[in-house]
């Protein structure tokens, strides 16, 4: 553990960018080998525009980096936050900062965002890829990754988190969420025993089932247990029969168009089937 802690305070930007690519790079090959889904669509045309988005995320989290980084120095210095409440051995201050980072800044801020409805428009960019794979973990609208950049300030807040252990969370988190997006069948047996700590790809792609109630499940990104805890947990048996994408947005002209995903958080609200935000409209039919 305490290599870990060495390596990621003095860990570079090249460095984690690089791991972080060649996770990608390496979860893309393998979807090749042993697929889930055998899609009929453009990987690399569908890979490029989910980097674009990527790329917009890696801008807002830079200028946030600045804030995140002058609260978690100032936590630590000033031992604010709960980690700091009382001395734990180092291994147990590790986990427990990861598990809360990871309740703040990825499980209540994903929750939220599917129980706000203007907050759900944003997320829709997510949800609307009907192909999802490995690069779709970093498919999120720019004013959805404002809103995770502030979830995590508020847990770096709150946690008192130091800055190496953001880091590694963060790293954590990217691999971790190109993994469990990843088009690839893994053997039942593995898939069962990874899901009860870490949120599996079987698991997360439930979550990305066209229909509620489904949609609103699982919201885990690291930790599987959250869910379990929360009530928000369905599992499903057999993930080869899972539809992706979002009911209200299955076109593949909207849902592959650049300029379209920008703009549709700022389009005319459309209720998914059983939406608990409104009525109907008669922008519900596609």
């Amino acid at each position: 553990m305490h290599a870990i802690v060495e390596y990621f305070q003095h860990i570079s930007p090249l460095v984690r960018a690089l791991i972080i690519a060649g996770g990608l790079v390496f979860f893309w090959m393998l979807e090749s080998i042993i697929p889930l889904f055998r899609f009929k669509y453009r990987k690399f045309q569908h890979a490029g525009l989910n980097l674009f988005f990527t790329l917009t995320t890696i801008i807002i989290n830079f200028i946030f980096a600045f804030g995140i980084t002058l609260t978690s120095n100032w936590a630590s210095r000033e031992h604010f936050g709960l980690l700091h409440l009382f001395p734990m051995p180092q291994w147990l201050f590790v986990l427990l900062g990861l598990m809360m980072l990871d309740l703040i800044s990825a499980y209540w801020i994903h929750y939220i965002q599917h129980q706000v409805k203007w907050m759900w428009k944003f997320h829709l960019v997510h949800h609307a890829d009907t192909w999802v794979d490995t690069t779709t973990a970093n498919r999120h609208h720019p004013g959805e990754s404002v809103f995770r950049a502030v979830f995590t300030l508020i847990a770096v807040f709150v946690s008192g988190a130091p800055a190496w252990l953001v880091l590694l969370y963060q790293t954590l988190s990217a691999a971790l969420s190109q993994f469990n997006h990843a088009n690839i069948h893994l053997p039942k047996w593995l898939d069962t025993v990874l899901g009860w700590i870490i949120v599996s790809p079987d698991m997360h792609k439930v979550h990305h089932h066209y229909t509620q109630p489904m949609t609103d499940s699982n919201y885990g990104n690291i930790f599987s247990f959250w869910d379990r805890l929360f009530g928000t947990y369905i599992k499903v048996d057999k993930t080869s029969d899972l539809k992706y994408g979002i009911d209200t947005h299955m076109k593949e002209e909207e849902n592959n168009n650049m300029s379209n995903l920008l703009q549709m958080p700022f389009q005319s609200y459309r209720p998914p089937l059983g939406s608990k935000f409104s009525e109907p409209s008669p922008q519900t039919e596609n």
